[in-house]
């Protein structure tokens, strides 16, 4: 996945902006920790203030779009982390983990290099949320392929918690689900291009024109008129942390 990041990450800074209330769960979910690996970790999304965080990402492209004040980041892979065994506090993976290679190992990797909680955010696939799928059915299948279970991440890791992650209305991180009351958002390039799933879809014009079509018509909101008055909503985000 690195090299599709190295297409994807060209502008992903601007699109993908850690919106704070789902930092503030990544951070109450950190606990007391202070030295905190981010595995996977972009251009920064989500890194806690206030804590030693040392940053992994396999993209150029990415670590590029890291800002200067950004914690240090190392060029390598979760299946190969650099770090001596129980060297953090803490671990933690913002969306990420579906990308890897070898999961398992990944995991396995940031639990020998982490002495207390790990952390992650996740999707889960057996979520469906109904109206982004009606115009994109093959999102289904690939989260079928790339996303774990609930279930993989207590096998590799023990027991967790899992949380629901409410996405609001008004997120400014432009993950797949954040436009869930937005639906015009879909239909720009530029939204689409910040999201992994979309470059791993490939052609959705027809996708896209039906959306225009319904948005221009009024069929969407006659169809989705109940999520116009929500002011966050469940698609289907977990926070998974070891107990």
């Amino acid at each position: 996945m690195t090299a599709a990041y190295d297409v994807i990450g060209l502008d992903y800074a601007n699109l993908r902006r850690p919106d704070p209330r789902i930092g503030a769960m990544i951070d109450e979910a950190l606990g007391d920790a202070e030295r905190v690996l981010n595995v996977g970790a972009g251009s920064g999304s989500y890194e806690p203030a206030g804590r030693l965080v040392t940053a992994v990402e396999p993209s150029v492209a990415m670590i590029r779009q890291r800002a200067a004040s950004a914690a240090p980041a190392v060029e390598a892979y979760a299946e190969a982390l650099p770090f001596e065994d129980r060297s953090f506090d803490a671990a933690m993976a913002v969306n990420t983990v579906h990308h890897w290679s070898d999961k398992a190992r990944g995991m396995a990797e940031m639990r020998r290099v982490t002495r207390g909680r790990i952390v992650v955010l996740t999707s889960d696939p057996s979520f469906r949320d109904p109206w982004l799928l009606d115009y994109f059915p093959r999102l289904a299948t690939l989260d079928d392929a790339q996303m774990p279970s609930m279930s993989d991440y207590a096998r590799w890791l023990g027991p967790v918690d899992v949380l629901p992650v409410p996405v609001p209305h008004d997120c400014i991180d432009g993950f797949l689900y954040s436009y869930w009351r937005r639906p015009h958002a879909y239909l720009d390039p530029a939204v689409r291009r910040a999201m992994s799933s979309f470059h791993a879809l490939g052609d959705v014009s027809a996708g896209l024109e039906r959306l225009a079509a319904d948005l221009d018509s009024g069929a969407w909101a006659d169809r989705y008129h109940a999520l116009l008055d929500l002011p966050d909503r469940d698609v289907g985000y977990r926070l998974v942390v070891t107990r």
